[in-house]
């Protein structure tokens, strides 16, 4: 601020204040995910400028205030005559104001004085008032001015105050930002050297875990070679105890290789019949005969019942074993082991119920939708959506035959009870039988008007049992491959079927939820409940015949008690639940789901 003298009147100068540029400060840019910002000094940033904004606004507006809104005073010079009479009248010369008096008149009256001799004499008083409150006026806006340059200065030196924190503090995270960028760096080279040896440590996992399958499947063929020859041994030194073991044997029920023998000692009328029915049947020479359907289960105990009841399941363990929906498990016939099939196109074998893992499978081209024990536990079944079923031999941990018959997708399979044959259901309307000795379709069951969901064996037993999509159930002697009975009940497509231990009952579920209860004998309902709206995708029931669970798409696992007819619900899982099965003595649940997971339920 400056004060210029020019024609004897002062005013105000504006002059530009220099102001620092910090152009040639290099800001560098901090990618941060929240910019890291001081509270207080960002508060005092933003008041010191509103306060000098506040205080211009303020300035400017006293200015123009005054300038507007003070009023004008005219005021009008004197003349010259009352120039002289006010200043003979300050003087005192009263006569001489009388003389100037008489004079100015008369001189005034005879025409002697033109306007334009008589002119205004400047009030000099008047003015230096004027130029004294104006004067006064510039040296209190001057005043004004210096303090507000002077708490602008206060400020302007907080704000570089504020400033040079906030380059130290923007430097100071450059430095860290760097400083993390190197040590991730570092240690994703670090942690890049350890991928090939977790590759390497997985292979040689993988590969230890299969030669301890097959270690273990040689350690159970010599235990089974030794326990025969001990009971050669003992046969041939204890004969005297024969009918005693023959009646032991024969309350334990015939084995397969007992029914093989005795299979051979006679002609069965079930093959002439068959003969006679199909007389352009051309038998293989390694073609399979089904064995005598006696009705005896020897897994069928009286005495068993499960170890849970409907509502006493609780949830033991989760197992996340695939990266897709679980669509299928089964459980080893002989071991703790379990196999679940998925969406991903894989199957797993699990050891149960520690949920470790055992063996791997790969080789369908799409999803592998159901997997099934032989009952030997020496290989297993898988059926895809890729039309075709596989057999894998974990003694050669590969794929030792594919079958490749059906025209449309495989829903499901079943192993007979001797081993020797194999029932699926697929999506062209159809069921077949396999025989595998030769490797061939032995028979393709038609009766069905849409896709077979389901094909089950009656354990020990030439009986089959299908559900399809035409609402109906069915009862197929797999000798002839003959429907013996259709069941009608259902109004929406048949999910499941699936027959009691016992062999006496059937239980059907369907996409609305509701499930029947057959009666085989009478062929007549029993029973029927609803888990819907959602869909029931899978049944089982417990070993003793008294539980029935369904795995149902809402989530949930319903527990139904025949007797008192009571439903339970088991929560845990996240999606639908596609499939389940009860250990063989009831200890326990295990199902599969759209989640990805295989529960275990105690």
């Amino acid at each position: 601020m400056a004060v210029n003298l020019d024609n004897d009147r002062f005013y105000v100068e504006k002059v530009e204040v220099p102001v620092d540029s910090d152009d040639e400060f290099q800001y560098e840019e901090v990618l941060v995910d929240e910019e890291i910002v001081s509270p207080e000094l960002d508060e005092d940033l933003d008041a010191a400028v509103r306060t000098i904004r506040e205080a211009n606004e303020e300035a400017e507006a006293r200015v123009l205030r005054e300038t507007v809104t003070r009023p004008t005073i005219v005021q009008k010079p004197e003349v010259v005559d009352d120039f002289v009479r006010n200043f003979l009248v300050k003087m005192g010369l009263m006569k001489t104001l009388d003389c100037f008096q008489t004079e100015w008149y008369e001189l005034q009256e005879r025409g002697f004085l033109r306007q334009d001799m008589i002119g205004t004499v400047p009030d000099v008083y008047t003015q230096n008032l004027e130029l004294e409150n104006e004067i006064v006026f510039l040296k209190n806006e001057a005043m004004k001015f210096r303090n507000a340059a002077a708490e602008a200065k206060d400020i302007y030196a907080k704000l570089r105050k504020q400033r040079d924190f906030h380059r130290m503090h923007h430097n100071r995270v450059v430095q860290e930002k760097n400083k993390l960028i190197d040590d991730i760096k570092r240690l994703k080279k670090h942690y890049a050297q350890y991928a090939p040896n977790m590759e390497a440590l997985k292979v040689r996992y993988e590969a230890a875990i299969k030669e301890k399958m097959l270690a273990s499947l040689e350690r159970d063929r010599a235990l089974n070679q030794l326990h025969e020859l001990q009971d050669s041994v003992k046969h041939l030194e204890i004969s005297k105890d024969e009918p005693k073991r023959m009646v032991e044997e024969k309350a334990k029920g015939p084995t397969h290789k007992q029914l093989l023998q005795e299979r051979q000692k006679q002609v069965p009328e079930a093959d002439n019949m068959e003969m006679q029915i199909l007389p352009g049947f051309k038998r293989f020479v390694n073609d399979s005969d089904f064995p005598i359907d006696n009705g005896i289960n020897p897994d069928l105990n009286p005495d068993k019942c499960s170890a849970n009841r409907t509502g006493g399941f609780h949830l033991a363990n989760t197992i996340t074993a695939h990266s897709h929906a679980i669509s299928g498990i089964a459980l080893h016939p002989n071991k703790q082991i379990l196999a679940t099939c998925s969406d991903d196109q894989t199957w797993k074998m699990w050891a149960v119920p520690s949920g470790e893992i055992i063996m791997t499978g790969e080789g369908h081209t799409d999803w592998v939708s159901d997997c099934s024990f032989h009952p030997s536990g020496s290989t297993l079944a898988t059926t895809s959506g890729d039309s075709t079923v596989k057999i894998w031999d974990f003694s050669k941990a590969a794929c030792v035959h594919t079958f490749i018959d059906h025209g449309a997708v495989v829903w499901t399979c079943s192993w007979h009870s001797c081993g020797d044959f194999l029932a699926t259901s697929s999506m062209d309307n159809t069921a077949k039988v396999w025989d595998i000795n030769s490797l061939r379709c032995r028979y393709t069951l038609r009766g069905h008007v849409d896709s077979v969901n389901s094909i089950e064996f009656l354990p020990y037993s030439n009986t089959l049992l299908s559900c399809s999509a035409d609402k109906t159930v069915s009862l197929w002697d797999a000798r002839m491959a003959i429907c013996a009975q259709t069941f009608f009940g259902h109004m929406y497509s048949v999910n499941h079927a699936t027959f009691n231990m016992k062999g006496d009952m059937i239980a059907s579920c369907d996409s609305f939820g509701v499930v029947k209860l057959w009666d085989v004998r009478s062929v007549a309902p029993m029973a029927s409940f609803e888990t819907g709206p959602h869909p029931a995708n899978k049944m089982r029931f417990d070993p003793s015949g008294s539980v029935l669970a369904v795995a149902s798409s809402d989530s949930t696992i319903k527990m139904y008690d025949i007797e008192s007819a009571q439903i339970y619900s088991l929560l845990g899982h996240e999606d639908a639940v596609q499939c389940l099965c009860f250990h063989r003595g009831g200890e326990y649940l295990i199902s599969g789901g759209s989640d990805s997971t295989v529960r275990i339920w105690c």
